[in-house]
């Protein structure tokens, strides 16, 4: 497991931990002005458990990733005390689940199977509280692509965005030109849904607004 500090905020004591080495997933909290204290990423295993729906593949993760850096960060004299935060993306189209595509024959097979028809993204957040109260909450996000040609897939596999995104493809980068319709949350299946997770720092004591200037 690895550990990325960041210097905390002059702005903010409280200390928050994401439970990720997603770069995506600490550019969304940086977009809102929060900076984690620390990247406390959980290896866990991600293989789905037989005849497991999507929604429960990703709450069961994030779940997971929760316990894991949660146990770490508590183990740390300067993290006790922390907000911990983690997250689990799925991809699904019905009730198959798609892979993180890591070779480009994955990647290739998931694009021909979403091209011109509609999918669902799953994110599910975890937040821990100093406390060690757990809340947490599922996002769902309905896509669908349009008709992809053998050269928007082959071009888009020689980009490489696919690799390691679940679904082979990231629809921050070029896939974004292959969305027709979009409802729900587009920061979930970027990684991480940030008014579901704002909300529920919020509603525990997290000062999400603290770094954002001007007078109290």
């Amino acid at each position: 497991m690895s550990d990325t500090t960041q210097p905390n905020s002059p702005e903010r004591s409280t200390r928050l931990v994401l439970a990720s080495a997603s770069p995506r997933r600490l550019a969304l909290f940086q977009q809102v002005g929060i900076e984690p204290d620390a990247l406390l990423p959980a290896e866990v295993d991600e293989t789905p458990l037989r005849s497991e729906a999507p929604r429960d593949l990703a709450r069961r993760l994030a779940r997971a990733k929760i316990a894991v850096a949660g146990e770490a960060a508590r183990r740390r004299d300067d993290m006790r005390q922390a907000f911990v935060v983690s997250a689990d993306t799925v991809v699904a189209v019905g009730r198959r689940i798609l892979p993180k595509a890591e070779l480009p024959e994955e990647a290739a097979d998931c694009l021909r199977l979403l091209s011109g028809r509609q999918h669902r993204v799953f994110t599910a957040i975890c937040v821990l509280s100093p406390g060690d109260r757990r809340r947490e909450r599922l996002v769902e996000t309905r896509i669908r692509f349009k008709r992809l040609t053998s050269r928007e897939i082959d071009r888009y596999l020689a980009s490489d965005e696919w690799r390691g995104k679940a679904g082979g493809y990231a629809i921050q980068g070029l896939a974004g030109s292959f969305v027709i319709k979009l409802v729900g949350s587009y920061s979930a299946v970027v990684g991480l849904p940030l008014y579901e997770t704002l909300s529920l720092l919020e509603g525990e004591g997290f000062p999400i607004h603290d770094s954002w200037g001007g007078p109290l």
